[in-house]
């Protein structure tokens, strides 16, 4: 996996995350770094696009509320946040740990915050397809002779 597909995914993976969880892990890990505001965490609204079967024509969804943050850190490494919703410490949280993630203290956060985080995810995930699988029915045609 490149670079950027690797921060993609961590960055999807902080934003999608719930903020509790998110904030019990963070906490764990240690003090909040030194860093300055590129951007103090603002909320806003960004138009959501959709298509319908995936193919057609795009067409405005809807509006969605998220939240943007950018912070610098002491040494210059620069990292974003962009989370659904009104959480600005979510999204501070976010842009801390892309930075972070960015230099030496990668393989301790991804131990200590996004890999508890991606488990918990797959498990959400699975407990979604098991209700969803309970509900499955199967059709089937009785073909008749008479016809």
């Amino acid at each position: 996996m490149g670079e950027n597909s690797e921060r993609k995914a961590w960055m999807g993976l902080l934003a999608r995350a719930p903020a509790a969880d998110l904030d019990r892990l963070w906490r764990a890990v240690g003090p909040m770094p030194e860093h300055e505001w590129l951007r103090a965490p603002e909320v806003g609204a960004v138009m959501v696009r959709g298509r319908a079967g995936a193919e057609g024509a795009a067409f405005n969804l809807g509006e969605m509320v998220v939240t943007r943050c950018a912070v610098r850190l002491a040494d210059g490494r620069v990292g974003h946040g962009h989370v659904q919703g009104r959480g600005k410490d979510h999204a501070e949280q976010a842009a801390l740990i892309d930075a972070l993630m960015q230099g030496d203290e990668a393989a301790r956060l991804r131990g200590a915050v996004l890999d508890p985080l991606a488990r918990a995810e797959a498990a959400r995930r699975a407990d979604r397809a098991g209700k969803a699988a309970a509900t499955r029915v199967d059709f089937f045609t009785l073909v008749r002779g008479e016809d």
